[in-house]
C-alpha cells in the first residue's frame, strides 16, 4: 500500500488543543470491523459494552519531562528532547541547534548542569549527563513535559496533570498513551463492579510516534524502537480469558503493540523486551480483540495499525464520519471502541 492511501484532511478546528474539563467526558465512536457499522456514543458508557469476564489491558508508562533548553560551548541556542534514559547518567535524545554539535562537545542545559555528546546513532545523540544526580532527576527538576508537536501552547501546570493518566507509574515515555487519558477512578471502579478484569503492561512510548510515514511505499519504512515490559500476571490473565472465550479489550496502539509483539512466536510470552513491530492492513492479530484508542495523525504509523485492526475501507469511512460529526482529534480529542475485524488474510511488516 501507499502512504498517500492513508492521508486525510483534518480542518484545524477539530485538533483539541486542551483536554476536556473531566477526564470521562470525551465522546466515543464505536466501529464494527466486521460490518463497518457506526454509533455515536461516550467514554462514560464504555462499561456498557464490556461483558464480564473480558479483560482490559492498560499502558502504565508515565511521560518524563523531557524537553531541555541550553546553550552549546560555542554559545548557540540549543534544544533536547531526550528518547530513551539507557542508566542513571546516559541517554539518547534529538538535538535541535543551528549547528548539530559534534562528538566531545558541551552543552550547558536549563542553567544548571553539563552534559557531553558522545556520539550520534541516526538522528539521535547519546549523551553522558556530568553530574551525581541521575538523569530522571535533573529531568524532573528542570525538563518540561513535551507536549505533540500539534498542541500549540506551552506545557502549564494543568498539563503536567492531564498529560498522564491516572494509573501512571513507570517513568520512561516522551509521549502519553493517549487513550488512557480518558480514564479517571470512578469508571475504573464501575468497571471492575461490572465484572471486567484489569491488568497492566509497560511500553515507554518514543517521539517517534509522531513521525509521519515519509516513504511512497508503507512496506519501506523503518519502525523506530520502543522498550516494552510484560508482567506474567498479565499473560496469565490473558490466558484465562481467552479460555473463557471472552475478548482482550487493548487500551491504546501502544497496549496493542506490546502484546502483538510478544505474541510473534504464537505464544504470548511474558517479560521485557524491545519492539519495532509496523502493523499494516493484512496482518493477523493474536492477542487483542478489542481496541480502544484516539483518532490518529494522517499517514502515520498509528492510523496504518487502525487500519489492520478494523479494515482499511471501515477506518477510512470512520474517520471521514467523525470529521463531518466534528469529533475532536489526537491526543487531547475523542476515542473510539473498535471491534475487530477477522476477516484481514495473514502478513505483517517487521523492520
Amino acid at each position: 500500500m501507499q502512504t498517500q492511501d492513508f492521508d486525510f484532511d483534518l480542518p484545524s478546528a477539530l485538533i483539541a488543543q486542551y483536554p476536556t474539563t473531566k477526564r470521562s467526558a470525551s465522546r466515543m465512536l464505536r466501529l464494527n470491523g466486521q460490518s463497518g457499522k457506526l454509533q455515536d456514543s461516550l467514554f462514560s458508557e464504555l462499561p456498557d459494552y464490556l461483558e464480564a469476564g473480558d479483560l482490559m489491558i492498560l499502558n502504565d508508562t508515565r511521560v518524563i519531562k523531557a524537553r531541555l533548553f541550553g546553550i552549546k560551548s560555542s554559545g548557540g541556542a540549543i534544544e533536547v528532547l531526550i528518547e530513551r534514559v539507557i542508566d542513571e547518567h546516559h541517554a539518547l535524545a534529538q538535538i535541535r541547534a543551528s549547528c548539530a554539535p559534534k562528538a566531545g562537545n558541551r552543552i550547558i542545559l536549563s542553567d544548571a548542569f553539563e552534559v557531553e555528546v558522545l556520539d550520534r546513532e541516526d538522528d539521535l545523540f547519546r549523551l553522558h549527563f556530568l553530574n551525581d544526580t541521575t538523569v530522571l532527576d535533573l529531568l524532573e527538576r528542570h525538563g518540561a513535559l513535551p507536549l505533540p508537536p500539534y498542541i500549540e501552547h506551552k506545557a502549564n501546570a494543568s498539563d503536567n496533570e492531564r498529560y498522564q493518566t491516572v494509573f501512571s507509574k513507570n517513568l520512561g515515555a516522551v509521549a502519553a498513551p493517549t487513550a488512557g487519558l480518558h480514564f479517571d477512578d470512578p469508571i475504573l471502579d464501575l468497571l471492575k463492579q461490572r465484572g471486567v478484569n484489569i491488568a497492566y503492561l509497560t511500553l515507554h512510548v518514543g517521539a517517534g510516534t509522531f513521525q509521519p510515514v515519509r516513504v511512497d511505499d508503507i512496506s519501506q519504512h523503518k519502525m523506530h524502537s520502543e522498550l516494552y515490559s510484560i508482567p506474567i500476571e498479565t499473560v496469565e490473565l490473558i490466558k484465562k480469558t481467552k479460555l473463557a472465550g471472552k475478548k482482550v479489550t487493548a487500551i491504546g496502539t501502544t497496549a496493542l503493540r506490546a502484546l502483538e509483539s510478544a505474541a510473534q512466536l504464537g505464544e504470548i510470552k511474558a517479560g521485557n523486551s524491545e519492539t519495532n513491530i509496523f502493523i499494516t492492513p493484512g496482518y493477523q492479530f493474536r492477542v487483542v480483540d478489542r481496541l480502544f484508542t484516539n483518532f490518529h495523525l494522517p499517514k502515520s504509523t498509528l492510523l496504518m495499525l487502525v487500519s489492520a485492526f478494523a479494515g482499511f475501507e471501515h477506518t477510512k469511512n470512520a474517520y471521514q464520519y467523525a470529521i463531518n460529526q466534528q469529533y475532536r482529534f489526537f491526543s487531547y480529542g475523542d476515542a473510539m471502541l473498535i471491534e475487530k475485524n477477522t476477516t484481514q488474510p495473514a502478513s505483517i511488516e517487521q523492520s
